[in-house]
């Protein structure tokens, strides 16, 4: 059985309610979300009060207890990625409130959005900005919304995720091509006169 079924069997099994199924589920998935967490953490500011692994577990305690139901592996860890987001932009929302404004959490464009980057280098977007701009892209084009998320938030492979979406690797491709450069445009701020 290849560990990609395994882990969909476990994944369901947890889901149901078993306890030895989540017991050896956890060791499956711990270090891939944990990746994941880490590549996002990367981009908050140095002294954020989450670590990749206080977000990890945040993240894993709401999927569990929302009770989502997920359809396989790549379902779940795209679940994960987007509640992982979620937190973020809740903190950072959370602190703007305490700053009456200011204080926002920011992040640069660079790996793993690479190669989308803003005119000006020293430009850093905030979560909030690139959460709100990920959104406008769903209502305009859900699908390149979704391979964004898989691919740099969920941290799948372009195989991975063009299975995932059950598109060819060409498509998810030209897809991420042209919702990079959309982010860029969006994302970009305005030159000062």
């Amino acid at each position: 059985m290849s560990d990609d079924i395994a882990l969909t069997q476990l994944l369901r099994a947890s889901q149901q309610g078993d306890a030895a199924a989540t017991d050896r589920l956890i060791p499956l998935i711990y270090d891939r979300l944990h990746a994941v967490a880490g590549a996002m953490m990367r981009h908050e500011r140095p002294d954020h009060t989450l670590s990749a692994t206080a977000l990890l577990h945040e993240s894993y305690i709401r999927l569990f207890q929302a009770e989502i139901e997920w359809d396989g592996r790549t379902h779940f860890f795209r679940l994960a990625a987007c509640m992982m987001r979620r937190i973020l932009v809740d903190h950072a929302k959370a602190r703007r409130r305490e700053k009456r404004g200011g204080g926002a959490e920011w992040i640069s464009l660079d790996d793993p959005l690479k190669p989308i980057q803003v005119a000006d280098p020293a430009a850093a977007i905030g979560i909030l900005e690139l959460d709100e701009a990920l959104s406008q892209l769903a209502r305009q084009d859900e699908r390149k919304a979704q391979i964004v998320e898989l691919v740099y938030f969920g941290g799948l492979t372009y195989e991975e995720a063009a299975a995932a979406m059950e598109i060819s690797p060409a498509t998810l491709h030209r897809d991420l091509r042209l919702a990079k450069a959309w982010l860029q445009t969006v994302l970009t701020p305005e030159p000062r006169p």
